[in-house]
């Protein structure tokens, strides 16, 4: 089992950071394999709707996208953190992932993912919302823990005081871990469910 853990905040040992960690920490004494990968303080442009992934394979950016995209195909498990920004992750996780999942055509079915907010007061639930998104669009189930995955703070010292939010952490690896395997055995017993052949892709003209 491999985890891909991604930190979209500047502060490469911020608050985010010390929730991601809490996570890996507990990842590892499970026997799960992590990477933690800091897109924070990269120079990450959106996606511009060019569709040259289509042909390539590939977003025609080649930069840590392309990179994680690799690490991502082969992961079990994705896990996303970021800051709140203005009741929102911010702009450079947000141009990430939606670059990420857009241009990879492999088959995320069954891939589990979970994200992670850290925030002073208030917005954690807002941009929870909004990363989960990318994982229920794709056939990705969500891990969930006892609590919101969110953890409080406005400097990592503080965030390690939020003994509830870090054991949230815990509880959302164990889950995690739990589910993965759950997903694996299901895999070999049952296989993946069935998909049809062709995807459906609803348009509507202009006025209706």
């Amino acid at each position: 089992m491999k985890v891909l853990l991604i930190n979209g905040s500047p502060h490469v040992k911020g608050c985010t950071w010390v929730a991601l960690n809490e996570i890996e920490k507990t990842l590892n004494e499970l026997g799960v394999e992590t990477e933690l990968i800091h897109i924070g303080q990269k120079d990450i442009r959106g996606c511009i709707s060019c569709n040259t992934c289509d042909a390539r394979g590939k977003c025609v950016f080649d930069d840590i996208v392309n990179e994680t995209a690799e690490k991502f195909k082969e992961a079990d498990g994705l896990v996303v953190g970021s800051p709140v920004y203005y009741g929102s992750p911010n702009g450079t996780i947000l141009s990430f992932l939606d670059r990420l999942f857009y241009s990879t055509g492999f088959d995320k079915t069954m891939k589990v993912g979970a994200s992670v907010v850290s925030c002073r007061r208030a917005g954690n639930t807002a941009s929870f919302d909004v990363l989960n998104k990318y994982f229920t669009i794709s056939g990705m189930p969500v891990v969930s823990s006892y609590y919101w995955n969110n953890i409080h703070g406005f400097t990592a010292e503080d965030a390690l005081k939020d003994a509830e939010g870090l054991q949230t952490m815990r509880y959302l690896a164990r889950n995690m871990t739990f589910l993965m395997k759950s997903i694996a055995l299901g895999k070999e017993t049952y296989g993946l469910p069935e998909r049809e052949e062709k995807h459906a892709f609803t348009s509507f003209p202009d006025g209706l």
